[in-house]
């Protein structure tokens, strides 16, 4: 099946071989053998809270503080994601995580557009990017942020984003000036929301009008905000695997994916993070089939529905979809 991925984390899908190496070259104090570095990388398959979650990440975030290293990483998970005819990518970073070492932020944001052109080019798949802003930033300086980002449109950074610890910092509003500023720089709004505390952070980002939400599974518990969320035509963005591993659901069979779709809420699937939560796409689409609940249709319409909300423009996208709708077409003949 003809992919397409729209929620991915860079930090959390660095390939295990190469955080080795990095560590040795970089001098980062992190585990010398691939069994200890998986350990480090990969979080367990089931966790207590999303801040629990995210310890995952501090590694990759160290390893992760220049050029070089950005656009290699970058390269290699478009490799990946060819590899497993993911068509159509979106992968989103926090480029403020990456300066601590003097990196300036348009040097980082470059060598991420960089790397992502060239492994594009390469392996004849199609991809955007999209910022991350922090929650626990400054919210100054996600204005900032948002502003240099919108300059990199033409390199293929396309959308914005909120991301990081929502119990600490549960108020997405605060960041309002940087969804504003990046609206107006003519990126696309999408943000983190229902990783703790139930619908009503979904509720708060709604205020935000994103056109997709990351995450937003909790939702399913308000029937009014299902209602809404289709009437406004916001997508969420879900990750079942990664939602067990935060503690949102107990299990892939708890996780309401299928609910969702069955209530006209628009949902596309993906991993979150390659390395992080330990899965490809094609193991997150089987997943959904056998634990899940979704029946093969159901499942092509989601796949399907991301080119429809994909942060990229219709020259891009026209192909895509005739090559998605062709292969169904085929199946369809075959059956």
């Amino acid at each position: 099946m003809p992919k397409a991925e729209l929620h991915l984390h860079l930090d959390g899908s660095v390939r295990v071989e190469t955080a080795l190496e990095l560590a040795r070259t970089r001098g980062v104090e992190a585990p010398r053998d691939l069994a200890g570095m998986r350990d480090a990388l990969i979080a367990p398959e089931r966790g207590a809270s999303q801040a629990e979650l995210l310890r995952a990440f501090d590694l990759p975030i160290a390893l992760l503080q220049d050029a070089e290293a950005l656009a290699r990483v970058t390269a290699e998970l478009v490799e990946a994601k060819a590899a497993d005819r993911v068509r159509y990518v979106e992968i989103r970073w926090g480029p403020l995580l990456h300066v601590r070492h003097g990196l300036s932020l348009e040097d980082g944001i470059s060598a991420v557009c960089a790397g992502a052109a060239e492994a594009a080019a390469r392996t004849n798949t199609t991809v955007r990017l999209t910022c991350t802003a922090l929650r626990s930033h400054d919210p100054a300086d996600n204005v900032g942020l948002a502003a240099v980002a919108a300059g990199f449109i033409d390199r293929g950074l396309t959308g914005f984003d909120l991301a990081g610890p929502e119990a600490a910092f549960p108020d997405p509003l605060l960041h309002r000036a940087a969804f504003d500023a990046a609206r107006s720089g003519g990126l696309r709004i999408t943000l983190h929301a229902g990783e703790w505390n139930g619908p009503e952070q979904v509720r708060r980002a709604l205020d935000l009008e994103p056109a997709r939400i990351a995450h937003g599974s909790v939702a399913i518990d308000d029937p009014a905000l299902c209602r809404e969320l289709t009437s406004r035509g916001v997508t969420l963005d879900l990750c079942p695997t990664s939602n067990v591993q935060a503690g949102i659901v107990p299990s892939i069979e708890a996780h309401p994916l299928a609910r969702l779709f069955r209530a006209g809420v628009p949902v596309t699937l993906s991993t979150d993070d390659s390395t992080v939560s330990d899965v490809t796409l094609s193991q997150e689409y089987t997943r959904a089939i056998e634990r899940g609940g979704l029946t093969l249709p159901e499942l092509w319409a989601i796949d399907r529905h991301s080119l429809d909300v994909a942060f990229a423009d219709d020259a891009a996208l026209a192909p895509l979809r005739a090559e998605f709708d062709a292969w169904a077409a085929g199946i369809d003949a075959l059956r």
